[in-house]
Protein backbone atom coordinates (compact mmCIF):
# COMPACT_ATOMS: atom_id res chain seq x y z
CA UNK A 1 0.00 0.00 0.00
CA UNK A 2 1.04 3.63 -0.50
CA UNK A 3 1.86 5.63 2.65
CA UNK A 4 3.26 9.05 3.59
CA UNK A 5 5.98 8.66 6.21
CA UNK A 6 8.54 10.76 8.07
CA UNK A 7 11.63 10.73 5.88
CA UNK A 8 14.28 8.65 7.72
CA UNK A 9 17.05 10.48 5.87
CA UNK A 10 16.06 14.09 6.67
CA UNK A 11 13.37 16.40 7.99
CA UNK A 12 10.32 16.11 5.77
CA UNK A 13 8.15 13.40 4.29
CA UNK A 14 8.36 10.79 1.58
CA UNK A 15 5.78 8.58 -0.15
CA UNK A 16 6.62 4.87 0.12
CA UNK A 17 5.15 1.41 -0.41
CA UNK A 18 4.43 -0.59 2.75
CA UNK A 19 2.66 -3.79 3.72
CA UNK A 20 -1.02 -3.64 4.59
CA UNK A 21 -1.42 -3.68 8.39
CA UNK A 22 -2.84 -6.67 10.24
CA UNK A 23 -5.30 -6.28 13.09
CA UNK A 24 -5.64 -7.94 16.46
CA UNK A 25 -8.08 -8.06 19.37
CA UNK A 26 -10.17 -4.90 19.69
CA UNK A 27 -8.88 -3.42 16.43
CA UNK A 28 -10.41 -2.62 13.05
CA UNK A 29 -8.89 -2.31 9.60
CA UNK A 30 -9.91 0.88 7.78
CA UNK A 31 -9.67 1.48 4.05
CA UNK A 32 -8.71 5.15 4.06
CA UNK A 33 -10.63 7.54 1.82
CA UNK A 34 -9.14 10.90 2.78
CA UNK A 35 -6.57 12.31 5.17
CA UNK A 36 -6.05 16.01 5.82
CA UNK A 37 -2.62 17.56 6.24
CA UNK A 38 -2.25 19.44 9.54
CA UNK A 39 0.47 21.73 10.87
CA UNK A 40 1.05 19.17 13.62
CA UNK A 41 2.11 16.72 10.90
CA UNK A 42 4.77 19.25 9.96
CA UNK A 43 5.99 19.36 13.58
CA UNK A 44 6.19 15.56 13.63
CA UNK A 45 8.05 15.46 10.31
CA UNK A 46 10.58 17.97 11.66
CA UNK A 47 11.09 16.01 14.88
CA UNK A 48 9.83 18.85 17.07
CA UNK A 49 8.18 16.37 19.47
CA UNK A 50 10.93 13.76 19.13
CA UNK A 51 12.32 11.82 16.19
CA UNK A 52 10.02 9.18 14.67
CA UNK A 53 11.66 8.21 11.36
CA UNK A 54 9.49 6.03 9.14
CA UNK A 55 6.28 6.78 11.06
CA UNK A 56 3.13 6.89 8.90
CA UNK A 57 1.79 10.41 9.39
CA UNK A 58 -1.77 11.67 9.56
CA UNK A 59 -4.46 12.24 12.17
CA UNK A 60 -7.24 13.62 9.98
CA UNK A 61 -8.10 10.27 8.45
CA UNK A 62 -11.53 9.14 7.30
CA UNK A 63 -12.27 5.71 5.90
CA UNK A 64 -14.52 2.68 5.72
CA UNK A 65 -14.15 -0.24 8.10
CA UNK A 66 -13.18 -3.28 6.04
CA UNK A 67 -12.55 -5.82 8.80
CA UNK A 68 -12.92 -6.05 12.57
CA UNK A 69 -10.84 -8.09 14.96
CA UNK A 70 -11.92 -10.38 17.82
CA UNK A 71 -13.77 -8.64 20.65
CA UNK A 72 -14.99 -5.69 18.57
CA UNK A 73 -18.63 -4.81 19.30
CA UNK A 74 -18.76 -1.09 18.45
CA UNK A 75 -17.96 -1.25 14.72
CA UNK A 76 -19.02 -3.36 11.76
CA UNK A 77 -17.65 -3.50 8.22
CA UNK A 78 -19.05 -0.61 6.21
CA UNK A 79 -18.95 1.95 9.03
CA UNK A 80 -17.26 5.22 8.14
CA UNK A 81 -14.91 6.25 10.96
CA UNK A 82 -12.18 8.66 11.98
CA UNK A 83 -8.45 8.20 12.51
CA UNK A 84 -7.78 11.06 14.92
CA UNK A 85 -4.83 12.49 16.89
CA UNK A 86 -6.36 11.07 20.08
CA UNK A 87 -5.90 7.47 19.00
CA UNK A 88 -6.24 5.73 22.36
CA UNK A 89 -6.03 6.35 26.10
CA UNK A 90 -5.42 3.92 28.94
CA UNK A 91 -9.11 4.04 29.87
CA UNK A 92 -8.66 3.94 33.64
CA UNK A 93 -6.60 6.94 34.84
CA UNK A 94 -8.06 10.08 36.45
CA UNK A 95 -8.11 11.86 33.07
CA UNK A 96 -9.79 9.04 31.17
CA UNK A 97 -12.48 8.65 33.82
CA UNK A 98 -13.27 12.36 34.25
CA UNK A 99 -13.89 13.47 30.67
CA UNK A 100 -10.32 14.66 30.03
CA UNK A 101 -9.06 11.61 28.17
CA UNK A 102 -6.81 13.58 25.80
CA UNK A 103 -4.58 14.35 28.81
CA UNK A 104 -4.00 10.66 29.58
CA UNK A 105 -0.32 10.12 30.40
CA UNK A 106 -0.32 6.88 28.40
CA UNK A 107 -2.06 8.41 25.37
CA UNK A 108 -1.32 7.18 21.87
CA UNK A 109 -1.41 9.73 19.06
CA UNK A 110 -2.05 8.80 15.44
CA UNK A 111 0.74 9.83 13.14
CA UNK A 112 3.19 10.32 16.00
CA UNK A 113 3.40 7.56 18.60
CA UNK A 114 1.50 5.09 16.38
CA UNK A 115 1.00 4.93 12.63
CA UNK A 116 -1.66 7.31 11.37
CA UNK A 117 -4.06 7.77 8.51
CA UNK A 118 -1.89 8.85 5.56
CA UNK A 119 -1.97 5.40 3.98
CA UNK A 120 -4.33 3.32 1.89
CA UNK A 121 -5.11 1.17 4.91
CA UNK A 122 -4.86 1.93 8.62
CA UNK A 123 -5.74 0.14 11.80
CA UNK A 124 -7.64 1.72 14.68
CA UNK A 125 -8.60 0.77 18.19
CA UNK A 126 -12.30 0.17 17.59
CA UNK A 127 -13.60 1.76 20.78
CA UNK A 128 -11.74 5.00 20.00
CA UNK A 129 -12.80 5.40 16.35
CA UNK A 130 -15.64 7.93 16.09
CA UNK A 131 -18.32 7.22 13.50
CA UNK A 132 -18.95 9.82 10.80
CA UNK A 133 -22.66 10.71 10.52
CA UNK A 134 -24.64 10.30 7.33
CA UNK A 135 -24.75 13.42 5.20
CA UNK A 136 -21.26 14.63 6.07
CA UNK A 137 -18.90 14.65 3.10
CA UNK A 138 -15.90 12.44 4.01
CA UNK A 139 -13.32 14.89 2.62
CA UNK A 140 -14.83 17.64 4.77
CA UNK A 141 -15.09 15.25 7.71
CA UNK A 142 -11.33 14.72 7.53
CA UNK A 143 -10.78 18.38 8.37
CA UNK A 144 -13.21 18.23 11.30
CA UNK A 145 -11.34 15.20 12.68
CA UNK A 146 -8.55 17.50 13.88
CA UNK A 147 -8.86 21.14 12.85
CA UNK A 148 -12.59 21.19 13.51
CA UNK A 149 -12.67 19.39 16.84
CA UNK A 150 -9.57 21.27 18.04
CA UNK A 151 -11.15 24.67 17.51
CA UNK A 152 -14.57 23.53 18.71
CA UNK A 153 -12.98 22.28 21.93
CA UNK A 154 -10.98 25.51 22.30
CA UNK A 155 -14.18 27.56 22.10
CA UNK A 156 -15.74 25.33 24.76
CA UNK A 157 -12.65 25.89 26.94
CA UNK A 158 -13.12 29.64 26.47
CA UNK A 159 -16.57 29.29 28.06
CA UNK A 160 -17.91 31.46 25.26
CA UNK A 161 -21.52 32.64 25.57
CA UNK A 162 -23.91 33.77 22.80
CA UNK A 163 -23.36 37.40 21.84
CA UNK A 164 -19.88 37.63 23.34
CA UNK A 165 -16.82 38.61 21.33
CA UNK A 166 -14.04 36.20 20.45
CA UNK A 167 -10.84 36.89 18.53
CA UNK A 168 -9.38 34.14 16.36
CA UNK A 169 -5.66 34.66 15.82
CA UNK A 170 -4.67 32.82 12.65
CA UNK A 171 -7.24 32.33 9.88
CA UNK A 172 -5.69 29.30 8.20
CA UNK A 173 -6.82 25.67 8.34
CA UNK A 174 -7.74 25.77 12.04
CA UNK A 175 -8.70 29.42 12.23
CA UNK A 176 -11.15 29.21 9.35
CA UNK A 177 -13.06 26.49 11.18
CA UNK A 178 -12.76 28.37 14.49
CA UNK A 179 -14.52 31.31 12.84
CA UNK A 180 -17.33 29.06 11.65
CA UNK A 181 -17.87 27.28 14.95
CA UNK A 182 -17.70 30.57 16.86
CA UNK A 183 -20.22 32.30 14.59
CA UNK A 184 -22.62 29.52 13.66
CA UNK A 185 -22.56 27.27 16.72
CA UNK A 186 -21.71 29.65 19.60
CA UNK A 187 -23.44 32.69 18.03
CA UNK A 188 -20.55 35.00 18.93
CA UNK A 189 -19.21 38.21 17.44
CA UNK A 190 -16.04 37.11 15.69
CA UNK A 191 -12.82 39.01 15.01
CA UNK A 192 -10.28 37.29 12.74
CA UNK A 193 -6.61 38.32 12.77
CA UNK A 194 -4.01 37.19 10.25
CA UNK A 195 -1.11 38.58 8.22
CA UNK A 196 -2.41 37.15 4.93
CA UNK A 197 -5.24 39.07 3.31
CA UNK A 198 -6.50 36.08 1.30
CA UNK A 199 -7.09 34.15 4.52
CA UNK A 200 -8.88 37.14 6.04
CA UNK A 201 -11.08 37.46 2.96
CA UNK A 202 -12.06 33.81 3.36
CA UNK A 203 -12.69 34.33 7.09
CA UNK A 204 -15.05 37.16 6.19
CA UNK A 205 -16.88 34.91 3.75
CA UNK A 206 -17.48 32.23 6.37
CA UNK A 207 -18.69 34.52 9.14
CA UNK A 208 -16.09 36.86 10.65
CA UNK A 209 -17.64 40.20 11.65
CA UNK A 210 -14.31 42.05 11.80
CA UNK A 211 -11.00 41.22 10.12
CA UNK A 212 -7.63 42.73 11.00
CA UNK A 213 -4.46 42.38 8.96
CA UNK A 214 -1.50 42.27 11.34
CA UNK A 215 0.83 43.56 8.63
CA UNK A 216 -1.24 46.69 8.09
CA UNK A 217 -2.27 47.58 11.67
CA UNK A 218 0.47 48.77 14.01
CA UNK A 219 -1.41 48.01 17.23
CA UNK A 220 -3.58 44.94 16.70
CA UNK A 221 -4.63 44.62 20.34
CA UNK A 222 -5.43 48.33 20.51
CA UNK A 223 -7.61 48.05 17.41
CA UNK A 224 -9.53 45.16 18.94
CA UNK A 225 -9.99 47.00 22.22
CA UNK A 226 -11.22 50.08 20.35
CA UNK A 227 -13.72 48.20 18.19
CA UNK A 228 -15.06 45.73 20.75
CA UNK A 229 -14.27 47.11 24.19
CA UNK A 230 -12.02 44.11 24.63
CA UNK A 231 -12.82 40.55 23.64
CA UNK A 232 -14.34 38.10 26.06
CA UNK A 233 -12.03 35.42 24.69
CA UNK A 234 -9.18 34.89 22.26
CA UNK A 235 -8.28 31.61 20.58
CA UNK A 236 -4.73 31.49 19.20
CA UNK A 237 -4.27 29.04 16.35
CA UNK A 238 -1.34 30.96 14.84
CA UNK A 239 2.14 29.49 15.24
CA UNK A 240 3.54 32.82 16.40
CA UNK A 241 4.69 34.29 19.71
CA UNK A 242 3.51 37.70 18.51
CA UNK A 243 -0.06 36.41 18.16
CA UNK A 244 -0.05 35.03 21.71
CA UNK A 245 1.15 38.35 23.10
CA UNK A 246 -1.46 40.24 21.11
CA UNK A 247 -4.15 37.90 22.40
CA UNK A 248 -3.33 38.69 26.02
CA UNK A 249 -3.64 42.40 25.32
CA UNK A 250 -6.86 41.97 23.30
CA UNK A 251 -9.11 40.56 26.00
CA UNK A 252 -11.10 42.52 28.56
CA UNK A 253 -10.99 42.02 32.32
CA UNK A 254 -12.17 38.50 33.09
CA UNK A 255 -11.26 37.38 29.58
CA UNK A 256 -9.82 34.03 28.55
CA UNK A 257 -6.95 33.28 26.19
CA UNK A 258 -6.95 29.75 24.79
CA UNK A 259 -3.62 28.52 23.44
CA UNK A 260 -3.87 26.11 20.51
CA UNK A 261 -0.94 26.84 18.16
CA UNK A 262 2.43 25.36 19.01
CA UNK A 263 5.29 27.81 18.38
CA UNK A 264 8.56 26.73 19.97
CA UNK A 265 8.78 29.97 21.97
CA UNK A 266 7.59 31.51 25.22
CA UNK A 267 4.81 34.07 25.45
CA UNK A 268 5.14 37.28 27.49
CA UNK A 269 2.69 37.60 30.33
CA UNK A 270 2.18 40.49 32.73
CA UNK A 271 1.64 38.89 36.12
CA UNK A 272 0.15 42.12 37.51
CA UNK A 273 -2.47 42.43 34.74
CA UNK A 274 -3.21 38.72 34.85
CA UNK A 275 -3.98 38.97 38.57
CA UNK A 276 -5.69 42.37 38.69
CA UNK A 277 -7.85 41.76 35.58
CA UNK A 278 -8.54 38.11 36.30
CA UNK A 279 -7.19 36.91 32.94
CA UNK A 280 -7.29 33.17 32.32
CA UNK A 281 -4.76 31.45 30.05
CA UNK A 282 -5.77 27.94 29.07
CA UNK A 283 -4.08 25.31 26.93
CA UNK A 284 -6.42 23.25 24.76
CA UNK A 285 -5.37 20.01 23.09
CA UNK A 286 -7.71 18.61 20.40
CA UNK A 287 -10.90 17.09 21.80
CA UNK A 288 -12.35 13.94 23.30
CA UNK A 289 -14.36 11.34 21.42
CA UNK A 290 -17.52 13.10 22.59
CA UNK A 291 -16.23 16.46 21.36
CA UNK A 292 -15.52 14.94 17.95
CA UNK A 293 -18.97 13.38 17.82
CA UNK A 294 -20.48 16.83 18.46
CA UNK A 295 -18.17 18.56 15.97
CA UNK A 296 -19.12 16.02 13.29
CA UNK A 297 -22.82 16.58 14.03
CA UNK A 298 -22.58 20.33 13.39
CA UNK A 299 -20.85 19.56 10.10
CA UNK A 300 -23.58 17.11 9.13
CA UNK A 301 -26.17 19.81 9.86
CA UNK A 302 -24.40 22.16 7.46
CA UNK A 303 -23.57 24.73 10.13
CA UNK A 304 -19.84 24.26 9.57
CA UNK A 305 -18.43 23.66 6.09
CA UNK A 306 -14.67 23.01 5.97
CA UNK A 307 -12.83 24.55 3.03
CA UNK A 308 -10.88 21.62 1.60
CA UNK A 309 -8.98 20.84 -1.55
CA UNK A 310 -8.36 17.19 -2.39
CA UNK A 311 -4.92 16.37 -3.76
CA UNK A 312 -3.11 13.29 -5.12
CA UNK A 313 -1.17 11.35 -2.50
CA UNK A 314 2.10 11.77 -4.40
CA UNK A 315 1.91 15.56 -3.91
CA UNK A 316 2.34 15.19 -0.13
CA UNK A 317 5.99 16.44 -0.06
CA UNK A 318 5.00 19.61 -1.93
CA UNK A 319 2.00 20.17 0.35
CA UNK A 320 4.25 19.99 3.41
CA UNK A 321 6.59 22.52 1.81
CA UNK A 322 3.68 24.83 0.99
CA UNK A 323 2.39 24.56 4.55
CA UNK A 324 5.78 25.40 6.01
CA UNK A 325 5.92 28.51 3.84
CA UNK A 326 2.36 29.69 4.52
CA UNK A 327 1.06 29.09 1.01
CA UNK A 328 -2.04 27.06 1.93
CA UNK A 329 -5.56 28.43 2.24
CA UNK A 330 -8.15 26.19 3.88
CA UNK A 331 -7.12 22.54 4.13
CA UNK A 332 -5.25 20.24 1.78
CA UNK A 333 -6.63 16.71 1.88
CA UNK A 334 -4.87 13.67 0.44
CA UNK A 335 -7.24 11.62 -1.71
CA UNK A 336 -6.66 7.89 -1.24
CA UNK A 337 -9.80 6.94 -3.18
CA UNK A 338 -7.87 7.47 -6.41
CA UNK A 339 -5.13 4.98 -5.44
Amino acid sequence: MKAVVVNPASNGVVVVEQDKPTIGHGEALVKVEYCGVCHTDLHVAHGDFGQVPGRILGHEGIGIVEEVGPGVTTLVPGDRVSIAWFFEGCGHCEYCTTGRETLCREVKNAGYSVDGGMSQYAKVTADYAVKVPEGLDPAQASSITCAGVTTYKALKEADLRPGQTVVIFGAGGLGNLAVQYAKKVFNAQVVAVDINQDKLDLAKEVGADITINGREVDDVAGAIQAQTGGAHAAVVTAVSKVAFNQAIDSVRAGGTVVAVGLPSEYMDLSIVRTVLDGIRVVGSLVGTRKDLEEAFAFGAQGLVVPVVETCPVDTAPQIFDDMENGRIQGRKVLDFTAE
